[in-house]
Formats: structure tokens, C-alpha cells, sequence
């Protein structure tokens, strides 16, 4: 899956120096960071209050997680993810236990709340050739659902639930414009399988890492956005139109 994105915020301290005999107060030490995903260091600071406003605008990194994500987010819960066997003969569900390098603590189960705009920014396409300008709506929730193919590879739904269908039609439509505009000869390359009106398919690959199908489906004021790691990714163009009825079923 594709990794989890995290900034790098570099503060720098200016020293005074004086030639007379004045005392100088010492400044206090800087804050000690954190860490997310065990590798990117980043202050503990306390986040804004103002609610976010614009996906497409990178989100403060969050302090570490200290507790596990509850299972559920507003009114979205497991029933609005489909059944494993409605993706595919095989599929199960799986409860991942998450750990310091996905920033996340395991909830004992197969569904997880994640933050709105985090989750909503992480989804777009990055690292792309082409790229695509514009701002985009912040959904009011955000659950994921994690779920292991008939071959043991990992596949993730997520759903976006924004205040009314009007916004989820916004958010869908940035989001396959920045997938077309992506092209190739980036880190990320993304090849189109098919699109309609209301979903897409196409296949994700990443430099240097393995390639999968992304499904994106809108149905009211929900969007959902199913990956799966694929061995042959070109050839699932047929297994990503049967599965969208059984998103389009339950997500909203």
C-alpha cells in the first residue's frame, strides 16, 4: 500500500552575542520531537483548532497515537463496507495490528476511524509527472476497512463521508482529474483501466515497489476508494466492474 505521508518541520535557532558584560538569558531548550512512523521526527506541538477546510492542502502531522483508533467514525461502521466474499472468492477480512511505522495502534478489529483530512489528502495521487491544481472538499469522516485477497495480498477500502452529495461529487471528480493528469515517469505512475460517471478504475504503480488496482466509487454523499495489491494489476479491469455493485450497495 502506499506509504503513509509525513512533513518535516525544521526550526532554527538564532544565538545573541555582545561585548559588554550583560547578562544574557539562556533560552529555553527546544521542544524534543516525536516520531511518526518511527523514522520522521516532527514537534509535539499542539495542533490548530480551526477545522480544516481544503483536501488537497498537505494537514499538520498528527502527534503520535497513543491509543488505538475506535472502530467506527460518526455514522459510518462495518456495514458500510462490503462483505469480504462480495469482493471476490476468497477474500477475507483481516485485523491489522498496525505498529510505530503505519502510525496507528491495532483496535482488535478489521475497521479503523482515520482523520478526515489526513485520509482524504493521502489518497490523492502523489509523486506524479503531471499534476492538477485546485482545492477540494475535507469529508466529515473517514473509516477504513482492511481486507486480505484470496492469494494473502493486502487490499484497503476507505470511505469518505463528506455533509451532502454535492461535496462527495466534488471530491470524486479532483480526484480522477489528478489520477489522469498523473501519467507516467514519476515516482507514481497511473494507468487508466476504464471510467464512468461514477467510478474508475485504474492501476497505481510506484517506483521501485509492487503495482495495484484502485476502484473509486461515489453514491450519495459517500466516496470509496478500494485498493488491492495485484500480481498482474492490468488484467483486473473485469474484477473491478463486478465489485462495484457491492460498494455501491452499502457505502452510503
Amino acid at each position: 500500500m502506499k506509504a503513509l505521508v509525513a512533513a518535516l518541520l525544521l526550526t532554527a535557532l538564532v544565538g545573541c552575542s555582545s561585548s559588554t558584560a550583560v547578562p544574557q538569558t539562556t533560552p529555553p531548550p527546544p521542544p524534543i520531537p516525536s516520531t511518526v512512523g518511527g523514522t520522521v521526527p516532527v514537534p509535539t506541538n499542539t495542533l490548530p483548532t480551526a477545522k480544516p477546510t481544503d483536501a488537497a492542502v498537505p494537514p499538520q502531522v498528527p502527534e503520535e497515537a497513543t491509543a488505538p483508533p475506535p472502530a467506527t467514525a460518526g455514522p459510518l461502521s462495518s456495514t458500510n463496507l462490503p462483505a469480504p466474499e462480495k469482493l471476490g472468492s476468497g477474500w477475507k477480512t483481516y485485523n491489522d495490528p498496525g505498529g510505530a511505522e503505519v502510525g496507528f495502534i491495532g483496535n482488535n478489529t478489521w475497521t479503523r476511524r482515520r482523520d478526515p483530512h489526513q485520509a482524504s489528502y493521502e489518497a490523492l495521487p502523489s509523486g506524479c509527472a503531471g499534476s492538477v491544481s485546485g482545492s477540494l472538499p475535507v469529508p466529515a469522516h473517514a473509516l477504513t476497512g482492511s481486507y486480505r485477497t484470496a492469494d494473502a495480498q493486502p487490499a484497503t477500502a476507505l470511505l469518505l463521508r463528506f455533509k451532502d452529495s454535492g461535496q462527495a461529487g466534488q471530491y470524486f471528480a479532483g480526484y480522477q482529474a489528478r489520477m489522469k493528469a498523473c501519467g507516467t515517469g514519476g515516482d507514481l505512475s497511473v494507468k487508466q483501466l476504464w471510467s464512468q460517471d461514477a467510478a474508475a478504475a485504474a492501476v497505481r504503480s510506484y517506483a521501485g515497489a509492487e503495482s495495484y488496482v484502485d476502484l473509486s466509487v461515489v453514491r450519495g454523499s459517500t466516496v470509496a476508494l478500494l485498493a488491492t495489491t495485484s500480481a498482474q494489476p492490468d488484467s483486473q479491469a473485469d474484477w473491478a466492474r463486478s465489485v462495484v455493485p457491492a460498494l455501491e450497495a452499502v457505502i452510503d
